[in-house]
């Protein structure tokens, strides 16, 4: 688990490399897609929190003019991001757009707190971030990818990553702009489809950068609390220029209740 190559981040805790033990879990093949969030909130009439809050983070070039006259801040070191009125799952770039042709896709404006519940509706869990990782390794062994160690094996895309000049231009050479369906490009050894690109997906797991460091190798998790939680796997926003966090052992982290358009989770269960 980990890294130790120079191309990841210390400060996230990629490293040190280590050996862990875990028990066996299910995990499964694809994140939750529109069509599975929308038989959940059908059954719950869940609201999600950008529903609650009335407003979600929007990548800046997928909001349309009329949405864009009404924003009038954006992240000081991120400002790609647009808080966007009415933006939430089912109306991902706003009030006026739709996932009707997007049911494959996975759903994105979860936060943790939101997967958290549907997990528990369909009676499953998130994954720990140990799981995760392992599973999205595929059965090979300290290699970058899930697929190996060349990022465009054979000149062929493997994952829905930005391409050309981020923020700016996305020359969109992998087949998508944004979101990808759920289950697109070649799965990996475990049959795992999008396990870096695509969506940032969340874990169980409280971040920290140096918990792992004298944490358990046994079926390790993170701390008992914290401020953010653990997300994992790149999203199709990430660029090699700034974020090359779409490699397997790569981290991130956001607060629970926090919901973008590049968000979305897979559940894991116990055996």
């Amino acid at each position: 688990m980990g890294t130790d190559d120079e191309v990841g981040f210390p400060d996230d805790g990629e490293g040190p490399q280590r050996s862990v033990r875990i028990g066996p879990f299910h995990l499964e093949t694809a994140a939750v897609t529109n069509a599975e969030f929308e038989k959940f909130v059908k059954a719950t009439r869940y609201k999600t929190e950008a529903e609650q809050f009335g407003w979600s983070f929007v990548f800046h070039s997928f909001v349309s003019s009329e949405a864009a006259s009404r924003v009038t801040r954006s992240v000081l070191d991120t400002p790609w991001w647009w808080p966007v009125e009415g933006a939430y799952w089912n109306h991902p770039e706003g009030t006026r757009s739709t996932v009707r042709n997007r049911t494959n896709h996975p759903v994105v404006h979860i936060s943790w707190n939101d997967a958290a519940a549907y997990c528990e509706w369909s009676r499953k869990r998130l994954p720990t971030e140990a799981e995760w990782e392992f599973a999205a390794r595929g059965g090979l062994e300290g290699k970058t990818y899930p697929w190996g160690d060349e990022l465009v094996p054979n000149g062929g895309h493997a994952c829905n990553i930005w391409q050309g000049s981020f923020p700016d231009h996305n020359s969109k050479e992998d087949g998508y702009q944004g979101t990808a369906p759920a289950r697109s490009f070649q799965p990996n050894g475990f049959g795992l489809y999008n396990v870096s690109g695509n969506v940032w997906e969340w874990c169980d797991d409280w971040f920290s950068p140096n918990f792992h460091l004298e944490g358990p190798r046994e079926n390790p998790r993170g701390p008992e609390s914290g401020g953010a939680k653990v997300i994992r796997g790149g999203s199709y926003l990430c660029h090699d220029s700034y974020c090359n966090r779409y490699r397997v052992a790569a981290r991130s982290a956001n607060t629970p209740e926090s919901s973008t358009g590049n968000i979305g989770f897979r559940c894991a269960r116990d055996v």
